[in-house]
């Protein structure tokens, strides 16, 4: 049986890791709300953008110069875009992810395709490269600090992977943030561009280009993909956030239990030690009488 000590030593070891997941819990909850904001203005910014390209499809006439919107007959290589975290202690977020790549590439090999992948967070990279598969390329330690010149670079090097040959499709999986309780893992095609269809019956609003529809979407559709990654890793920060805050919590939650149940043992355990010192004195009270 534990002694007063160990029980006490074990209490001030567990209130010293609830101050750690409290205080976490508070920086995730700041980071939280600034990258929010960030992605709600952006998010708005990037559904603007796809209408516009929606519009643009809709009345440009599309021919081979639009390579990014170019189907391939026969899809051999697939290139993957995973974006993680760097860091843990963000519950089932990583792996989640990570589930939903793996189903893909299994899936993938049935068909007698090639995956290959660009990751980003040192997790998902970790996980992988234990399992030997193949990493193009590999962004470490920028999660968080990725802003949208960067996310243009990243863009570009994964356009030329499908305009090269070297792949014929590209695509994007990231948690995407549902609410503070919820990240869902989500897969989007990145390339080639499927513009939305509108719905059936809404009639499109007619615009008068300048210049033409064609020139305004050779121009654009390039910058489509840069805000596509971009809008995905914002939405990817906020859902880490959010995991990491809940994690916290619930952390902090148990530390709280935990001290509350070894509190309880050490008083059962120091009124047995008193009263098994009162039984002593009564009993050898009771000899020196006799």
């Amino acid at each position: 049986m534990a002694t007063l000590r160990d029980i006490k030593r074990k209490i001030g070891a567990v209130t010293k890791t609830q101050s750690i997941t409290r205080a976490m819990n508070m920086v995730a909850a700041a980071k939280l709300r600034t990258t929010q904001v960030k992605m709600e203005r952006f998010k708005s910014y990037s559904e603007k953008y796809k209408e516009v390209i929606t519009r643009l499809t809709q009345v440009a006439p599309i021919g081979e110069e639009f390579s990014l919107l170019e189907v391939r007959e026969e899809i051999k290589k697939v290139h993957l875009v995973a974006i993680g975290s760097d860091r843990g202690l963000c519950g089932a977020y990583n792996s989640n992810l990570v589930r939903e790549v793996e189903k893909f590439i299994t899936d993938a090999k049935s068909k007698d395709q090639e995956t290959f992948l660009t990751i980003v967070g040192r997790k998902i990279r970790d996980y992988f490269r234990r399992r030997a598969v193949n990493i193009k390329a590999q962004y470490v330690g920028v999660v968080g600090k990725i802003d949208y010149i960067m996310a243009r670079r990243m863009a570009e090097d994964i356009v030329s992977s499908f305009t090269s040959g070297e792949a014929d499709e590209v695509y994007v999986f990231y948690n995407r943030f549902v609410s503070m309780v919820r990240q869902e893992p989500t897969v989007e095609q990145f390339l080639p561009i499927k513009p939305e269809v509108p719905e059936e019956g809404v009639s499109l609003l007619e615009y008068i280009y300048e210049p033409s529809p064609r020139l305004i979407l050779e121009q654009i559709l390039p910058k489509s993909l840069n805000i596509h990654l971009y809008s995905s890793i914002l939405e990817s920060e906020v859902g880490e956030h959010a995991a990491r805050m809940r994690a916290m919590e619930n952390a902090t939650s148990n530390c709280k239990e935990l001290i509350t149940t070894l509190t309880l043992i050490f008083n059962k355990t120091r009124q047995a030690a008193i009263t098994r010192e009162l039984m002593d004195i009564v009993g050898g009270a009771e000899a020196l009488r006799s």
